[in-house]
């Protein structure tokens, strides 16, 4: 899993990778939120689920220590990283900042 992911981080524009167990409440109540983000929002990103508890090679690889937590990739580079109390409107604007720059929206 941890190579699959590198290589979807190198080869897409954007990517929000989001690391969660499914006996953590907060990961499952924020997943559908994420999801409907990156589809109204942000169409052009790719999401990327990672079950901290199946992958904890992946998981250890990207420096994630608790659950739930999202990273997002620019053009391969990390942007911005959120852990455990993750305000869906902090990490839209931060991603609207930079995503019409590159995805010439």
């Amino acid at each position: 899993m941890t190579e699959t992911l590198k290589q979807q981080i190198a080869g897409e524009k954007g990517v929000i990778s989001y690391f969660y167990s499914d006996r953590c409440a907060p990961c499952v109540s924020l997943r559908p939120k994420v999801k409907q983000m990156v589809e109204e929002d942000f169409p052009g990103m790719k999401l990327i689920l990672v079950n901290s508890e199946n992958h904890p090679e992946t998981t250890a690889h990207f420096g994630v220590f608790a659950n739930p937590s999202i990273i997002v990739f620019f053009e391969g580079k990390e942007f911005r990283r959120y852990s455990k109390y993750i305000s869906i409107n902090e990490m839209g604007g931060d991603i609207n900042r930079i995503y019409p720059l590159v995805f010439d929206n």
